[in-house]
């Protein structure tokens, strides 16, 4: 069920970014907001991070944690080029697709690697698993942001 939260959240996702233009990926979602092009890099560096987190693999492009999840918006950035930055989400998804269909489902109640073991032994429901389901919500949140500039969708 978790993973199909996943999937469908990461569905969601693609339907609406493929839906934009290149143009209309530098446009804020709102006045004085974000950008769609931030957006989505910001959404690839966190998946990419997943994978560390999750204890499953190395991330792909660590350095684009300074640009997209440790500093906000900034137009005057030096971002990668929308090309890059959608074969950096096709790779990441491809990845972590690949990932999660091998992992037993016994490793999901595992602890993730963001937590002590003592934290874990306190509140063994901080596993692997809920941070899926965080993550499939954290997409959510932002494609409600995205969608605003489409607002007949």
């Amino acid at each position: 069920m978790a993973l199909n939260s996943w999937n469908t959240q990461l569905a969601r996702a693609e339907k609406v970014f493929s839906s934009y233009t290149e143009a209309e990926f530098y446009l804020p979602v709102a006045p004085g907001k974000n950008r769609i092009l931030y957006l989505y890099g910001h959404l690839a560096t966190v998946h990419d991070a997943l994978k560390e987190t999750l204890g499953l693999a190395k991330r792909t492009r660590p350095e684009l944690a300074v640009l997209f999840l440790q500093n906000a918006d900034n137009p005057a950035a030096e971002f990668p080029a929308y090309a890059d930055l959608k074969e950096y989400w096709n790779n990441v998804h491809d990845e972590l697709k690949v990932l999660f269909t091998n992992l037993p489902a016994e490793e999901w109640f595992k602890r993730h690697n963001a937590m002590t073991d003592e934290d874990f032994e306190k509140d063994p429901s901080r596993n692997r698993l809920s941070v899926l389901l965080n993550r499939a919500n954290h997409v959510a949140y932002h494609l409600g942001q995205v969608i605003l500039l489409k607002p007949g969708e």
